[in-house]
């Protein structure tokens, strides 16, 4: 029983590996001269692998696709993952807050070791195999460098990602493919995004690429508090990520979103008033409110792109503070986003991850219709799904 699995991220490596360890024949097709690739980009800053907190609250972070997704992730849950990662002689320690990191921090000795494995297993790879689809008598067609290959296969896994960060492999073309082929797809959206501001230029230029640290951002019934990154063009960071999907829905419902940021969390209003009450002396306006307010430089740029502070009272200008509006006037482009959402719609997939129109042709991953937050949501439902689909084309194999 062979078995082609398409993509070489963590879904169509899992998904190889389930396959390999039950005997199937296993070939790994990848666009890229080389696996992992967008791997490798998540864990430049400390590979984020799962989080720690309990499965209930764990599930839910997958809003509307919690319902959908629990049994893969039940089935192959955080603690799993963790096993697994020891087992390739990566163990895990949990951070301070809570998400769950590999003890060398980063991707690349946990990649190698899982390809050894693989390897071990008999998978082998074909890289730069670019998927263009089937051809009439349902082989599978692949462009190479050098012509078009044609492939049968037993059964097919596509684990082809979604379409942030292109140039490391996932750019969504499949999207076309597979819905020639009578599947629902879902249009790919940004998730994880930053968002564009119309900043003046005089903020732009100097704030640009600066943190907006320890605020507390509010959109609808969401407080957060974290950090926000200045871009030329508009914010981003952890805090705007996990606002995104919100603040996305409302932007191509309405055109834009107002984001309020509370700048001192930890003062109410009475407390700045007074603050901002004392004589200013001969202090420059902006010094008297780093010192009295103890606002950062960009926190004082930011009130100055919503008003004249200098003519507002003490009690305005505290209660502006707490509820400085930032605009948002579209969504970051989705080549820049961490994730995306949108792809194969869930209802066209039965409960073993099969398409319902292409009998043997099985999906995982990125590629399909749910979305996450960061912090090891992303991962860890990749790692389960490619593991669910693996399982679903074994079951597919024994009746064939």
């Amino acid at each position: 029983m062979d078995a082609a699995v398409i993509g070489a991220g963590p879904a169509g490596l899992m998904a190889a590996e389930v396959l390999a360890e039950r005997g199937a024949s296993v070939t790994v097709y990848e666009a890229m001269p080389s696996a992992g690739r967008k791997f490798l980009m998540a864990g430049r800053g400390g590979l984020n692998l799962t989080h720690s907190e309990p499965l209930p609250a764990f599930l839910a972070r997958y809003r509307e696709a919690a319902p959908w997704l629990e049994t893969a992730i039940s089935a192959f849950p955080p603690s799993a993952l963790r096993e697994w990662s020891e087992a390739l002689g990566q163990p895990t320690f949990v951070g301070s807050s809570g998400r769950v990191f590999p003890e060398s921090f980063k991707a690349s000795p946990l990649l190698r070791a899982w390809l050894r494995r693989l390897d071990s297993q008999g998978v082998r790879f074909a890289f730069r195999h670019r998927w263009i689809g089937w051809n009439d008598a349902g082989q599978l067609r692949f462009q190479t460098p050098d012509r078009e290959r044609l492939v049968k296969a037993s059964t097919t896994m596509l684990a082809l990602g979604g379409a942030s960060w292109p140039r490391l492999g996932s750019d969504g073309a499949w999207t076309e493919l597979l819905a020639a082929k009578g599947v629902a797809i879902a249009p790919l959206r940004p998730a994880n995004c930053g968002f564009t501001v119309a900043w003046s230029d005089v903020f732009r230029n100097r704030f640009e690429g600066q943190p907006l640290k320890s605020a507390e951002f509010k959109f609808g019934l969401q407080t957060i508090r974290g950090e926000a990154i200045i871009t030329r063009n508009g914010i981003e960071g952890g805090v705007i990520y996990a606002l995104s999907a919100e603040l996305r829905e409302a932007i191509l419902k309405s055109g834009d979103a107002t984001l309020q940021v509370r700048l001192r969390p930890d003062l109410g209003v009475d407390e700045l008033a007074g603050r901002l009450a004392a004589s200013r002396g001969k202090q420059s306006f902006s010094n008297f409110l780093r010192k009295s307010a103890n606002l950062s430089p960009v926190a004082i740029g930011l009130l100055q792109e919503a008003g004249k502070l200098a003519a507002m009272s003490p009690e305005a200008l505290a209660r502006l503070m707490g509820e400085v509006p930032i605009r948002l006037t579209g969504v970051a482009p989705i080549a820049r986003a961490i994730s995306t959402v949108g792809g194969v719609a869930l209802e066209d997939l039965d409960e073993n991850y099969m398409l319902r129109r292409l009998p043997g042709v099985f999906a995982a991953g990125e590629m399909l219709d749910w979305e996450a937050p960061t912090g090891g949501y992303l991962l860890q439902a990749s790692f389960a799904t490619g593991a669910a689909a693996g399982r679903g084309a074994l079951r597919w194999l024994s009746k064939s």
